[in-house]
């Protein structure tokens, strides 16, 4: 057996455990990011019976509702189907696997949760599926979990690392002093080794197991080809032609210095309303990451943008290093030389940190202006801009966007870079796999952390 990967749903699942009062849970997220691993996990450690049921290899139990939705009727056609499986009160799990496949089961969530003898857990991908159908059949009856790859950090607990390290590779940034040699080599080792390998659970178990990343690109293609099976499979109503063009459009848009997604150039005579529903489809499906276009730096951020105006990430940079052209890609894993993607690969990276953290994408382009920044987040009261820089050089736009009044809404910027932590001119510099601490970061400054800068603290207190 694989040994099994840490991750940050551990902790959440022992919480939910551990409530009096807890309801059914449904762990979703794209395909292959370990949910049912880390389920199966839990369950094993911590339950006398599992009842595992996946609805996409064994069909057969999606006629366990034929009789009720009530837990009695539910678990009496599940006995009736297979006699071996146990169900002990207080001490049960039942694992509703691949619910997208039947999202009718949905439905008798409320009913367990009112009969309380068994736990309940359903995982499901998002492809296919309107949520809203689910949400729908459970609401007020269930809690849920969005499950994505592997950050940063559950990558180095994969290399080895104890849970503390986030913790020490924190330290530096709240004091604004630059890491040691041996840290900042370290780190940036490891994160490139992450960069090339993404989030994936098994390209990161593979790099691990074999120390090299010798198969690592081929189980990426292979994630990549999967992904665009269950687009064949599960794109309803909509061109599926349309969705992978999509899809196969991004690495190539994303290498060119305007990133801003263009529609006319995913086909010949692509139209926008032709192909806004494949966008949104990619994004609930959690392949894609879509940054929007302020329609001006301010507070707040929901609704304050361009609905046409976007970049597209990869949900998995891992995914994007996977549809690079076989010289780009051997280059990469060879020479660490990201040539024309090196750009592209630092801002997907960064876009990714900052949407596992739960931040909204947002990026700002002023209409005939050189004005443009990459991305932008929030503490309770200031608007910060984040720039990724592929080289160390200057910040023009940056430094506009703090230095101006008419900006009333940002006080200080973030800068991502290659290089150490710095802070002058109301600009922090922070190395790149530094990215995912950046909202533990901001919430320790805020709540005044000993050590900071005395003007940055200022201008977060």
């Amino acid at each position: 057996m694989n040994r099994y990967l840490k991750r940050k749903i551990d902790s959440f699942l022992d919480a939910w455990k551990s409530a009096a009062d807890r309801k059914p849970l449904i762990v979703k997220g794209p395909r292959q990011v370990g949910k049912t691993e880390a389920i199966r996990h839990f369950a094993r450690e911590c339950y006398e019976s599992v009842v595992e049921i996946n609805f996409v290899e064994e069909p057969k139990y999606k006629a366990i509702v034929e009789n009720g939705y009530g837990a009695d009727e539910i678990v009496a056609a599940i006995s009736l189907i297979d006699p071996y499986k146990r169900f002990a009160p207080g001490k049960t799990l039942i694992f509703f696997d691949e619910l997208q496949a039947f999202p009718d089961i949905a439905t008798s969530l409320k009913f367990f949760k009112i009969d309380g003898r068994f736990d309940v857990i359903c995982s499901s991908s998002l492809l296919g599926i309107g949520y809203k159908t689910i949400e729908s059949n459970s609401v007020g009856y269930k809690t849920d979990y969005e499950m994505q790859s592997m950050d940063f950090e559950e990558y180095l607990w994969a290399r080895g690392y104890g849970e503390d390290i986030a913790q020490k590779m924190l330290a530096p940034l709240l004091e604004a002093r630059p890491y040691s040699a041996l840290e900042h080599e370290s780190y940036s080792a490891l994160f490139f080794d992450y960069c090339v390998t993404g989030g994936m659970p098994a390209v990161v178990r593979s790099y691990v197991e074999k120390g090299t990343f010798e198969g690592t690109l081929q189980i990426q293609r292979q994630l990549s080809l999967d992904y665009e099976e269950d687009v064949r499979k599960y794109a309803e109503g909509l061109d599926q032609a349309r969705i992978l063009n999509v899809l196969r459009s991004v690495p190539v848009q994303l290498a060119k210095e305007n990133k801003k997604f263009q529609i006319g150039k995913v086909a010949r005579g692509a139209r926008f309303r032709d192909y806004r529903g494949c966008v949104e489809w990619l994004e609930l499906a959690g392949v894609l990451r879509a940054c929007r276009c302020l329609s001006y730096p301010e507070l707040p951020l929901k609704g304050n943008y361009d609905y046409d105006k976007f970049k597209l990430y990869y949900g998995d940079t891992g995914l994007f290093v996977a549809s690079l052209d076989e010289e780009a890609a051997d280059d990469l894993r060879a020479n660490k030389n990201l040539g024309v993607y090196k750009g592209a690969l630092y801002e997907s990276i960064v876009a990714e940190a900052l949407a596992k953290q739960g931040y909204g994408l947002y990026y700002y382009k002023r209409e005939n202006s050189t004005l443009e920044e990459d991305f932008f987040v929030r503490t309770r009261r200031l608007l910060v801009p984040v720039e990724v820089k592929a080289t160390n050089g200057r910040s023009k736009s940056l430094r506009t966007l703090v230095d101006s009044d008419a900006y009333p809404d940002i006080a200080f910027g973030i800068k991502l870079i290659g290089g150490n932590v710095g802070y002058e001119n109301k600009v922090l510099s922070m190395p790149y796999f530094s990215a995912y601490l950046l909202k533990r970061l901001l919430a320790k400054l805020e709540a005044g952390a000993s050590g900071a800068p005395k003007e940055f603290a200022t201008l977060l207190a």
